[in-house]
């Protein structure tokens, strides 16, 4: 049998998980929530939306800003944002469980950047 792109879209989309938009959210609020307090602090300009998906499937979160380490005067700028790809990262995933924790993870990683971290550098942290 030969694979063509639309039979192995739908392959995909027959193992990833359905989750409803608010329950989404919910996932990604618990996983903003288990940031410890001296870290959430410094986020008060920092908004965390969710979208389908990026620029590519392979995207599963994205920061847009400044980060902290790199400000000089910061007053009256914009937010920086964060965006959840909940469609990326359901595609990924087979269960809820899966989703949470890929949800917790992408928001990890997502905040590392805010604060300056690198891909390169949270990669070597697991993140």
């Amino acid at each position: 049998m030969e694979l063509t792109s639309t039979t192995l879209e739908r392959a995909t989309l027959e193992k990833m998980v359905s989750i409803p938009r608010d329950r989404f959210e919910q996932l990604v609020a618990d996983a903003l929530d288990s940031i410890p307090t001296e870290l959430g602090d410094k986020m008060a300009n920092v908004a965390v939306m969710v979208e389908d998906q990026g620029d590519t499937d392979n995207i599963l979160g994205l920061y847009q800003g400044v980060p902290l380490t790199k400000r000089g005067s910061y007053a009256g700028a914009f937010p920086d944002r964060i965006t959840i790809y909940q469609d990326s990262i359901c595609r990924r995933c087979q269960t809820e469980e899966q989703v949470a924790v890929a949800v917790r993870e992408t928001i990890i990683h997502e905040v590392g950047h805010h604060f300056g971290i690198s891909d390169e550098r949270l990669r070597e942290l697991g993140w």
